[in-house]
């Protein structure tokens, strides 16, 4: 336990014996002996007049954690409450090659036929998916993928303009609506989730019929959502700086 809690002193910005010791609070002398195990274990490095660093086998160690994460195994109890919570269909998707692709989907208690299936590829613009995957990019990122989708099978309504605009909107809500864009008489709100970067990983939204997603509704789920991705965010290595409240 100890060993462990100079580690995170050390990454936490503590490079010298003496303030790691008052960070750990150890004597110097344990605390020298057992920062040399970790720096014979390549957890720690060593510099003179620099101090101690974080070692590679700490990349190492983060970079498996990394690759042994699975989201959908993650997300899937956050998901089941979120169904269960709002009687509503969830999803949960990643971005794939300029396009999101669903990877988990839990139908709702009502009887609304949602075509969406796992497996598949779905566009970026329309689908509230697809939305929350960009609330990150800069204008000139999300024309470019708005524009990257013009001419393609799905006929979108939505003018840039108004598409730019409610992006805009959306990133300051920290969630994205499908008004009904992507599937007729379907409306949806997602949100990101992030990784222990700060970037987004994925996200989830919640769909249903059009009837059943008023204004209203849709800004009561927002919080919802937003909590649960929050949830699944942390479990994925993310430190909320703080919980946005509003919409």
């Amino acid at each position: 336990m100890r060993g462990l809690d100079i580690l995170e002193a050390v990454a936490a910005g503590h490079t010298s014996l003496e303030n790691i010791a008052a960070a750990v609070k150890l004597n110097r002398s344990t605390t020298h002996r057992l920062a040399g195990t970790l720096v014979a274990r390549r957890y720690l490095i060593f510099v003179p007049r620099n101090g101690y660093g974080l070692g590679a086998k700490t990349l190492e160690v983060g970079h498996q954690a990394r690759n042994q994460l699975d989201i959908p195994r993650i997300a899937r109890n956050h998901l089941e409450r979120l169904a269960g919570d709002t009687g509503d269909t969830v999803h949960l998707g990643i971005l794939e090659g300029g396009r999101c692709l669903y990877l988990d989907k839990i139908s709702g208690r009502r009887r609304v036929e949602i075509s969406s299936r796992v497996g598949e590829l779905q566009p970026l613009r329309s689908t509230g998916l697809g939305k929350a995957l960009l609330l990150d990019e800069e204008e000139a990122r999300l024309r470019d993928f708005y524009r990257s989708e013009n001419g393609s099978e799905h006929q979108y309504r939505v003018s840039e303009i108004t598409w730019m605009k409610r992006m805009r909107d959306y990133a300051k809500q920290g969630c994205a609506f499908d008004l009904e864009e992507n599937e007729d008489r379907i409306r949806c709100v997602a949100a990101p989730i992030r990784d222990a970067t700060g970037g987004i990983k994925a996200s989830i939204s919640v769909s249903s019929a059009a009837q059943y997603m008023n204004d209203e509704r849709m800004q009561v789920l927002a919080g919802q959502v937003r909590s649960t991705a929050d949830q699944i965010s942390r479990e994925l290595g993310w430190d909320a700086p703080t919980a946005k409240n509003t919409v």
